[in-house]
């Protein structure tokens, strides 16, 4: 991230997450002698300094916000396994096309191939992350409306007074807010991660084949009606047939 004009105007001021969670206050930050910045130190509310990578870092003006790091991951590893395994299919292609030899076909294969292994082993690992973030929210939401419930319960005997009770109820909700927020993130990056897990391929390709699979059908399915005339329904009876009878004895007195 290049350096920003107001970015050194942040020190002293307090940082969040981006759910707006408080982490702590700007102390300093790292610059190339070029200029670029690298990252950021933080002071939490515990005292301890942390730093940050300026990838994780978002700034506006004055305002600083710490991405997700887990965010940030998950969405480099979405591009780049998909990227990569087009590109191991347009290398599949031009070696079909004999546009470029068998050898050099195998040695570049396999370099893409242990490419796509090593991310998707990072992919992995990052799901595991994932699940952990996820249990710790789902933990934060419940330990939440426990405290939410209690609030109510002592609000109601009278032990907690109207303006103490709006101020503790509308802490809680935003804290709820926020964990509920995190928790769909979390849930959506683990499921965009399966997908690739899986082996998913490319969204493009896989809808305009099926796009063309189904004209193709539809198509075979018109001439077929052209050509063979629709057979009679099986539910429509026989025509009746009537048997005339000759009373033999009626003939005998005429």
């Amino acid at each position: 991230m290049a350096q920003d004009s107001n970015l050194f105007l942040s020190v002293g001021k307090e940082v969040k997450d981006e759910y707006g969670r408080v982490i702590g206050k700007v102390a300093s930050f790292a610059v190339n002698p070029n200029g670029r910045f690298n990252a950021i130190y933080i002071q939490q509310g515990n005292g301890k300094f942390i730093k940050y990578p300026a990838e994780t870092v978002k700034i506006e003006g004055s305002e600083v916000t710490i991405l997700s790091k887990i965010k940030f991951e998950t969405e480099n590893l979405c591009n780049q396994i998909p990227l990569i395994w087009r590109k191991d299919q347009a290398l599949k292609e031009l070696v079909e096309k004999k546009k470029i030899s068998p050898e050099l076909y195998e040695d570049l294969h396999n370099s893409f191939d242990g490419a796509l292994n090593q991310l998707k082993n990072e992919a992995q690992k990052i799901t595991e992350q994932i699940e952990k973030e996820t249990a710790r929210c789902t933990q934060e939401i419940k330990e939440l409306n426990y405290a939410l419930v209690h609030l109510e319960i002592e609000h109601e005997i009278g032990k907690i007074d109207e303006q103490a009770y709006q101020t503790a109820l509308s802490m809680i909700q935003e804290c709820l807010k926020r964990a509920n927020m995190e928790k769909t993130d979390l849930e959506s990056m683990k499921s965009k991660l399966s997908n690739i897990l899986l082996g998913e391929k490319p969204s493009e390709p896989v809808e305009m084949k099926t796009e063309q699979t189904e004209q193709e059908a539809k198509k075979e399915t018109e001439e077929q009606k052209t050509e063979t005339p629709a057979p009679p329904s099986p539910n429509l009876p026989e025509p009746p047939v009537v048997v005339y009878v000759k009373e033999v004895g009626q003939s005998g007195e005429a």
